[in-house]
């Protein structure tokens, strides 16, 4: 199959592309469309917007059609179901096709309007990608407190940490976008590939507008933060190993000193507090142990399936295929 973001002997390349992804969000989107064309109506060359449906369960792909009918820039990605966030922005910037690409949330909490500030960034410093970041995180101080502990435990298990309070918003280069979307990944944490693929990345601060109440639970944040330490580092397996070695001394430690004091009387009746604790003990840290190993292997299982992480019914507007 050819690769969408290649653009097909006489048709051109469009200069930029602003991508998004699209889940329960019919209610923003006009809006969202108006900012993206206000924002790209003084810059030179063609523009093209790529708007994937995640499986949204509202009208957001009805709304994006009808939006088609008045902007025949906009080309939809229809996927087969929800596929998750990550996945399905990776799946727009492989059919971005624009010299360079912005990428934004739909839900108006990303402005599209800043996409002039991000590329005066980009040509003042020559970077192959700037970046957003918050200026200060939204949301109570739960969500304060537990995304700070996140990135902070996040960040020190990692060889290549990623930036504090990073959004999505972000304008990149072909050069980046081709290297970023080599990366197939079937559990994808995009915000470490952004990371790891390297280049020139340059941070933007933003004020981001608040929206409604973030969708991520607790439990949901818990999943994530596995998800991203197992995908990109093998530290918990060292510490696993180190956690090994400090058991292993301290009993030694503790067998000495109950020796010692056997020989030298101190010792009555042995009791059995000290045996049950370390019965709890030893094996908390087993179990714990096999469960790390074992969430290592179900991602090995998992990423040897190679299945393509996203399925695409049906794209409107692709040029290579008929007018729909």
């Amino acid at each position: 199959m050819s690769d969408p973001s290649v653009p097909l002997p006489g048709v051109s390349r469009p200069t930029l592309s602003v991508v998004t992804t699209l889940y329960n969000s019919a209610g923003f989107l006009p809006e969202f469309h108006r900012r993206v064309a206000a924002a790209v109506a003084s810059l030179p060359g063609e523009c093209e917007i790529v708007m994937v449906n995640d499986g949204s369960p509202d009208q957001s792909l009805q709304v994006a059609l009808e939006l088609r009918q008045q902007d025949p820039r906009i080309r939809i990605v229809d996927l087969s179901r929800n596929f998750g966030h990550h996945k399905a922005l990776m799946t727009g910037l492989l059919h971005a096709r624009g010299d360079l690409v912005f990428l934004v949330d739909s839900d108006l909490e990303e402005d599209p309007g800043w996409l002039g500030t991000f590329l005066q960034t980009l040509r003042e410093t020559g970077a192959d990608v700037v970046y957003g970041v918050q200026a200060s995180r939204k949301g109570d101080w739960f969500e304060r407190v537990t995304g700070r502990i996140f990135f902070s435990l996040f960040n020190r298990l990692l060889t290549h940490p990623i930036p504090n309070n990073v959004i999505t918003a972000r304008l990149m280069t072909r050069r980046y976008v081709r290297a970023l979307v080599q990366h197939r990944d079937q559990e994808v944490c995009i915000a470490g590939l952004w990371t790891i693929t390297g280049f020139d990345q340059r941070p933007l601060v933003v004020a981001k507008a608040t929206g409604a109440s973030s969708s991520y639970t607790l439990r949901r944040r818990m999943s994530v933060f596995v998800n991203a330490i197992t995908s990109f580092s093998n530290r918990p397996l060292l510490l696993i190993f180190q956690l090994g070695i400090g058991v292993i001394l301290l009993s030694i430690g503790a067998g000495g000193m109950l020796l010692y004091q056997s020989l030298s009387g101190a010792v009555g009746v042995p009791g059995w507090a000290s045996i049950m604790v370390s019965i709890w003990f030893l094996g908390g840290v087993t179990i714990f142990c096999v469960g790390v190993l074992g969430i290592y292997l179900a991602k090995i299982f998992t990423e040897t399936k190679d299945r393509p992480y996203t399925i695409v019914r049906h794209v409107y507007g692709a040029p290579d295929a008929p007018r729909d």
